[in-house]
């Protein structure tokens, strides 16, 4: 699976995680302006059109929008938030690609993939001539290291996933009860094969997770503890990469400057030099008007109005693989047992609390008012994009005061000294404290009207330390259980797979909600298994977990998303596109020397 802390989805991240990550900038790039009737039946090109060639050199400028610095966490298996991998995706080519039904090709630019779901095995052989940034050859070896790190019981990562557990041998490699992963044989220099406890649905998908869309430098991290390599050059300084470009200068949370890379497989790189910037949202439109850059990478909607019409800019956008949602918090992640804990007397753990703040809430208004349309509203925590597997039909949280009130009154919610606000089921005042990320201009405003909400159905919700929180500060604590978030807001970037048990599963350290129950994880196995394979099947599993996660209510989905990419006039051959045949670092190119 794989998942990310929203922000946009960035075309490296895509393939990148295993199931999301843990930070992330989302500064709302998806919008159009006016009405949401407009919004809504706006289209967007996909890749940049040019009639005219591009030069040979030049320097592409990047604005990457964010009021955060990035951490600068330059591997896949290691980054848990977008914006480190906007500030990757030159360098960081990907091994696999995605068909229109977001599963992976059998022929890839860099490799072949071949599945064989009778043995249950995936056999994955690097194309000759693909090397490393320092001109070592991209091996087997380097294609099983990251299953290695990822499995080692002192990975300090959140990518041991219940999916990456499906491959033979991984769980007792985790455990320390033997020396290699048993299901993952090296066949010669090139190829590996896979072989896995069932063969499940996410298998075929594009979503990283069991099936990683990358490999690791196995060289670069020599003599390198697996405890010690977030942190080590490999990672944080000096990334070796297999991308068309490579890292040439890393100013720390700032920009990084992108160089060709010289032992690149495909064909040379057109550009000189890619100079990647931090921009901050206050700036970024004025930036735009006066053509300081050739690419905006989310651009904040709260300022469409300023740059929409701006002369000089193709506006390249799709539908995400994305929604923001509210999560409650009803439990921990125990370290040691590896699992997500469950407390029942949690103050969210009461059904009808949860669904009743889902009732209060508007979010068509927040769609149109701070989103020009282009948020609309979710009904689902699986997304449009993937089709029949996303239940249209279900209904979802739309505002019904009414509702709210009476579930609030059966539960036993009530106000018992006449204040206005609701006391807890014993009477005692119930206070309700609610972290939400400075993630854009409107974040406050959004927040304030959450809040006004809830507090018309007699809810007393207070902001998490009286303000909004950073957004490194916010995913950490939200990891950490920090004992002062009952309810957050947050977003995630689902990428190709589906299937929500990296997000919702009980082993899953993305299950920020900490929410377990029998039945979602019976649900969940179900859609893990291999019954999923028939697609009949499948789509019935999923419309019954969707379901299911609607009367539960322990993450209510507030909006889905387009993303917009405002990229300029002179750059040609560039797409956002899902599915590709050329990675599309590699084909850029300008064709002026100047903006």
């Amino acid at each position: 699976m794989n998942k990310k802390i929203m922000g946009m989805v960035s075309l490296f991240s895509i393939f990148a995680l295993a199931a999301c990550g843990s930070g992330g900038s989302d500064n709302s790039s998806s919008n159009d302006s006016g009405s949401s009737d407009k919004a809504a039946t706006t289209s967007f090109e996909m890749a940049t059109k040019n009639d005219k060639k591009a030069i040979d050199g030049g320097t592409l400028e990047v604005a990457v929008v964010s009021d955060t610095d990035f951490t600068g966490i330059f591997s896949p298996a290691f980054s848990q938030i977008t914006l480190d991998d906007y500030f990757s995706e030159p360098a960081q080519e990907t091994l696999i690609t995605v068909d229109d039904d977001l599963k992976i090709k059998e022929d890839n630019p860099a490799s072949t993939v071949k599945m064989d779901t009778e043995n249950k095995t995936v056999t994955m052989t690097i194309k000759d001539g693909v090397k490393w940034s320092d001109g070592k050859d991209v091996t087997a070896d380097d294609r099983i290291f990251p299953y290695e790190v990822i499995g080692d019981k002192d990975y300090t990562g959140v990518r041991y996933s219940d999916a990456i557990q499906q491959i033979e041998g991984m769980v007792e490699y985790h455990d320390g009860k033997a020396d290699t992963i048993s299901g993952i044989e090296k066949v010669n220099d090139k190829e590996i094969k896979i072989k896995f406890k069932k063969f499940v649905p996410s298998i075929l998908q594009g979503g990283n997770d069991p099936i990683l869309g990358y490999a690791m430098p196995k060289h670069a991290f020599e003599g390198i503890a697996v405890k010690d390599m977030e942190g080590s050059d490999p990672v944080r300084k000096t990334p070796v990469t297999m991308g068309p470009y490579k890292f040439n200068k890393i100013v720390a949370g700032q920009s990084v400057e992108f160089v060709p890379n010289e032992h690149y497989y495909g064909e040379k790189p057109k550009l000189d030099k890619v100079v990647m910037t931090k921009v901050g949202t206050a700036a970024a439109a004025e930036a735009m008007k006066s053509n300081k850059y050739d690419m905006f990478i989310e651009m904040p909607t709260n300022t469409y109005d300023s740059w929409k019409d701006n002369k000089g800019y193709q506006m390249l956008g799709q539908l995400d693989n994305a929604y923001d949602y509210i999560g409650f918090k009803m439990g921990k992640w125990d370290a040691d047992q590896g699992k997500v804990v469950m407390d029942k007397n949690a103050k969210m753990a009461d059904k009808s609390l949860r669904q009743a703040m889902g009732y209060a809430l508007d979010n068509k208004i927040i769609g149109d008012r701070f989103f020009a349309g282009l948020r609309t509203p979710a009904n689902s925590l699986i997304v449009p994009p993937f089709g029949d597997l996303y239940d249209k039909d279900l209904k979802g949280y739309t505002q019904d005061v009414d509702k709210a009130n009476k579930l609030l009154d059966d539960a036993g919610f009530k106000d018992t000294d006449g204040d206005g606000l609701r006391e807890d089921k014993d009477g005692k005042k119930l206070t309700i404290n609610f972290a939400f990320r400075d993630n854009s201009g409107v974040a406050k405003s959004i927040a304030d009207y959450y809040i006004q909400s809830w507090k018309k159905v007699g809810l007393d919700v207070q902001l998490t330390g009286g303000r909004l929180m950073e957004v490194n500060s916010f995913y950490d604590k939200l990891g950490a259980d920090d004992p002062e978030i009952d309810v957050y807001q947050a977003g995630w970037s689902t990428g190709f797979d589906p299937n929500p048990s990296g997000l919702y599963g009980t082993v899953a350290q993305f299950n920020f909600t900490r929410f377990e129950s029998e039945e979602n994880t019976k649900l969940l196995d179900e859609m893990s298994s291999e019954d999923a394979l028939d697609k009949t099947k499948q789509v019935e599993m999923y419309k019954e977990w969707q379901e299911y996660a609607f009367d539960q209510a322990f993450a209510i989905p507030t909006m889905y998303k387009y993303v917009l990419r405002p990229v300029s006039d002179r750059v040609v051959d560039y797409s956002i596109q899902r599915q590709y045949d050329a990675y599309p670092w590699a084909t850029i190119g300008v064709n002026a020397d100047e903006r």
